[in-house]
């Protein structure tokens, strides 16, 4: 059995992939994983000690980038 991952682009070839699954010639499993908790979790591997003080600052700088433009 082979296994790849597929990215779809067009609605129709989700539709072609759910009628070969409907057949029982495929199997899909969706991938749960989420880019952000991936990020969460590479930050609290690294165990950083960052204060409160020290993300307010980081937000407000980004909040100050994002509204500026």
């Amino acid at each position: 059995m082979a296994t790849f991952s597929i990215e779809i682009l067009n609605p129709k070839a989700k539709k072609l992939l759910q009628d070969l699954a409907e057949l029982r010639l495929i199997s899909i499993k969706e991938d749960k994983k989420n880019p952000f908790l991936d990020v969460v979790e590479r930050i609290r591997s690294k165990k950083a000690n960052i204060t409160l003080e020290e993300i307010t600052k980081e937000v407000e700088i980004v909040r100050a980038k994002r509204y500026a433009e």
